[in-house]
């Protein structure tokens, strides 16, 4: 791995066409909105907090400057706890500012791309790795080497051919 000249943060205001992003694990509820998700699976209301979220405005941003941020999630069900919550309230507000989300439900299909990290991809120029620990902590990302681009765009473009778009899925799946 190598650094990239700008850090993950710099990279969602500099990128130019697109960001990608494909997530493979079940729990991330250690690497924020966590009073969110407690609020979620006690029943409460969406805190304000969360409801106006400074990503909203990151991705706002971008997808009205044409810009396109979106990702694939690799996942099987029954879902767990993390997951009932980041889709059925992180994904769909964050589709209210035009984030666009797909999935690949392996619960009766083998995942395509099992060795795939998760990862954020910047214009299929930059592609940070990121790092969580077991309890879903984001521990941090360091961004691949270039010679190993051409494989996260192979990940991305797989993720695609096999995702199907998120509404489409929850309309099936949702809870």
């Amino acid at each position: 791995m190598t650094s990239s000249s700008l850090t993950l943060g710099e990279w969602f205001t500099a990128f130019e066409r697109e960001a990608f992003r494909l997530e493979t694990l079940d729990d991330y509820s250690q690497s924020g909105g966590v009073g969110a998700y407690q609020a979620f699976l006690a029943g409460r209301e969406q805190p304000e907090s969360y409801r106006t979220a400074e990503w909203l405005t990151t991705v706002g941003d971008a997808t009205k400057a044409g810009k396109r941020v979106y990702r694939v999630h690799i996942l099987s069900r029954p879902l767990t706890d993390y997951l009932r919550f980041e889709l059925s309230w992180g994904y769909r507000r964050n589709m209210t500012v035009g984030e666009e989300f797909f999935i690949i439900d392996t619960t009766e299909q083998a995942n395509p791309i099992p060795d795939a990290p998760d990862f954020w991809m910047f214009d299929s120029a930059a592609a940070a790795v990121m790092a969580y620990d077991d309890a879903g902590k984001y521990l941090g990302s360091e961004f691949a080497e270039e010679e190993r681009l051409a494989d996260f765009r192979a990940y991305r473009d797989t993720a695609l051919a096999h995702a199907v778009p998120f509404t489409e899925w929850w309309a099936r799946h949702g809870e």
